[in-house]
């Protein structure tokens, strides 16, 4: 599905037919597009931005305005982390799980509102940041997903993913402070390999500087034939990570 930014905030219909336009589901690409020239970057089925800021109470009244130009919409699609420092935004739909025209536009009136305070939306791209936005994901390789699945489930406390409640399907945090779990379907026992593993999922802009990273202190590159959907790396001991981007997964 393409949807055009520009038939979303000229639309002359009614609101009930606004409302289902802008709650289309947008494809990684089209997500992404829509704001990067706004600070944000699509990750891993969000939008996230970061601000940095002086102190705490900055970083919370930066939030409460999000919020206020959010309206109504806030509770369903806005997620605010504010630390001594930095305050990061993370935009979802949790009706779809995914990104939508909704949430492309309420990136868009935070940026607004931060630029009103002075202050630049950024991905936190470069050497010369703390890091990027970023979300992490645990990956557990199972030879029976549905076995194991329940046991994670509980000894985390997580729960199934909104429109994702089967047998082998992820699992999240509700409170949305742990990484996503997911699991790997394995075809036959692998006892000299890990069997978890940590997905990085950065901004696709900077998943080469991460990689080069990693391999300057000491890592390998394992594998790079899926690239730049991931790349697998190892540490000096076989301990695998992959640094994965929205790029090379639409079809």
């Amino acid at each position: 599905m393409t949807v055009v930014w520009s038939s979303l905030v000229g639309s002359t219909g009614g609101r009930g037919c606004e409302d289902v336009v802008m709650e289309q589901t947008l494809s990684r690409r089209e997500a992404s597009e829509a704001v990067q020239d706004h600070g944000w970057r699509y990750v891993l089925g969000t939008l996230q931005t970061s601000v940095p800021v002086g102190t705490l109470a900055q970083a919370v009244s930066l939030a409460a305005d999000a919020v206020a130009v959010c309206g109504d919409d806030a509770d369903r699609h806005l997620r605010v982390d504010v630390r001594p420092g930095l305050a990061v935004f993370t935009l979802q739909s949790s009706d779809h799980a995914a990104v939508t025209a909704r949430d492309v536009e309420l990136a868009r009136r935070i940026s607004a509102a931060v630029g009103e305070s002075g202050l630049l939306p950024e991905p936190g791209l470069g050497a010369g940041t703390p890091r990027s936005v970023q979300l992490l994901e645990i990956a557990i390789d199972a030879l029976d997903i549905a076995g194991i699945r329940p046991f994670w489930k509980a000894v985390l406390g997580y729960a199934d993913e909104a429109g994702a409640e089967g047998p082998e399907d992820p699992l999240v945090d509700p409170v949305w402070q742990g990484p996503a779990v997911w699991f790997q379907q394995m075809d036959r026992a692998r006892p000299q390999r890990n069997r978890i593993h940590i997905d990085i999922s950065v901004p696709h802009d900077e998943a080469p500087r991460r990689i080069e990273a990693a391999l300057a202190a000491g890592g390998r590159l394992v594998s790079a034939t899926r690239a730049p959907a991931f790349w697998v790396l190892a540490d000096p001991e076989g301990n695998e990570a992959c640094v994965t981007t929205w790029q090379g997964r639409d079809g």
